[in-house]
């Protein structure tokens, strides 16, 4: 009976050991679960916001043709192939004349519409306003004006591709130097002339800046409103300044108010270059200007002579369209929705579970160092590759010239279809 209860008792403490060793034994921990990753819409929304009324959209209907034309090259080439060909799907809204109004467009595109990205603005002072809509909401804006303020401003998802308004004024002052001295003319000093906006006032710093370098004169600097309607005035004080060169930072219609108060006056220098690619050499100021346009140069942000496969479709299909190679706001929005493309592959292949997160498109922004493609091939320079501030480190520049009627790439001399005529054909040496 007592070992009955002695083997009662260790089988009783046999139990509560295995039971304590139990409770002690730490539990073996379930494998993680495998990271979901997030579904993707059926179609890419794409925003294009434009000012397509009011003053500046004659430059907003540009650049929004060559967007649509750039997502219709990137559907048809397959869409987005890193994302199982996920199609681009553009909407569109006008900016209007303000940078008010371009703000209050920009909230009502993402309110309705969420898009990954949104291209255009065109005027700096709307991409400023627009771009603290975009920052709050977390969509990239991919900007297509040139201030180079809009990339200092500390904003974290806008991207700008296209070269900054000092490139331009730069760029037209050293095409300037160098035509000047293959052709045997002397340029001694020069008068500034720009409207007087933020854009002008840059353009027309990169071309002072430059000039100086070189101990070039700067007989007078003079700015007017773009909204001009007579610039005799203007020319008149130019013509008793008596510059060699003028460089002049026009927008649209102030290019036709100054090419006509040439024209009429009869006061040509020995050049008039243009800078920030408004006015003078698009199809429309030709259209207005008629032969008073003939010899003026003007900056482009785009290369409409860049002979590469991608450039030649985009050129070919526009003029085939329109009757006239594209100008620099289609040139721009082109190439700038081709580095979205870029951007849009970039994620799907590193961040395969969520490639349309902003951070992460953000970051595939910044991972983009492109020297082929179809961005590139539509650039006028050779490389795209982003600063920490969004702006590309690259800036391509080239000068077109009409002549003939007909505006024509001149310069880089690698980059030209012609060779400038210099000086300007209705100029008369006194």
């Amino acid at each position: 009976m007592k070992d009955r209860k002695f083997s009662t008792v260790l089988l009783t403490l046999a139990m509560i050991f295995v039971l304590l060793a139990g409770a002690c034994t730490p539990a073996t921990p379930e494998a993680p679960a495998a990271p979901t990753a997030k579904a993707l819409p059926d179609e890419i929304v794409v925003g294009v916001v434009q000012p397509l009324t009011g003053s500046f959209a004659v430059f907003g209907k540009e650049g929004q043709i060559g967007a649509e034309l750039a997502i219709k090259h990137i559907n048809e080439a397959g869409g987005i192939k890193s994302m199982g060909g996920k199609k681009l799907r553009i909407v569109v809204e006008d900016a209007g004349g303000t940078a008010d109004s371009a703000k209050l467009a920009t909230e009502s595109m993402i309110s309705k519409n969420r898009p990954v990205a949104i291209l255009g603005e065109y005027i700096s002072r709307f991409v400023m306003a627009a771009s603290e809509v975009t920052d709050r909401e977390k969509v990239i804006l991919i900007a297509d004006a040139l201030v180079p303020q809009v990339t200092q401003m500390g904003r974290q998802y806008l991207f700008r591709p296209g070269p900054t308004a000092t490139n331009h004024g730069a760029m037209a002052y050293q095409f300037v130097k160098e035509t000047a001295a293959a052709a045997g003319v002397e340029v001694k000093t020069l008068a500034i002339l720009n409207e007087d906006s933020a854009n002008g006032r840059a353009n027309s710093l990169g071309a002072t800046e430059a000039a100086l370098k070189d101990k070039v004169s700067i007989v007078t600097t003079l700015e007017y409103p773009y909204d001009i309607t007579d610039a005799t005035q203007i020319v008149q004080q130019l013509e008793k300044a008596n510059p060699d060169v003028i460089i002049h930072t026009p927008y649209f219609n102030d290019a036709i108010v100054f090419g006509k108060a040439f024209k009429e006056t009869g006061y040509y220098p020995k050049f008039i270059a243009g800078a920030g690619a408004c006015g003078y050499v698009d199809p429309a100021s030709i259209a207005a200007l008629g032969d008073a346009a003939e010899g003026i140069s003007m900056t482009f942000s785009y290369n409409p002579a860049k002979d590469t496969p991608q450039n030649k479709k985009f050129v070919g299909e526009y003029k085939a369209t329109y009757g006239y190679i594209p100008t620099e706001g289609a040139g721009m929005n082109y190439y700038d929705a081709m580095v979205l493309y870029e951007a849009l592959e970039y994620s799907g292949t590193n961040f395969p579970d969520d490639p349309l997160n902003p951070d992460n498109l953000r970051a595939s922004f910044l991972a983009l160092d492109l020297t082929s493609g179809p961005a590139v091939e539509t650039y006028p320079g050779n490389q795209i590759k982003f600063d920490a501030t969004g702006q590309n480190l690259f800036p391509g520049v080239v000068v077109l010239q009409v002549q003939n009627g007909q505006p024509v790439v001149v310069y880089p001399p690698d980059d030209a279809e012609a060779k400038p005529v210099f000086p300007n054909p209705y100029y008369v040496a006194k």
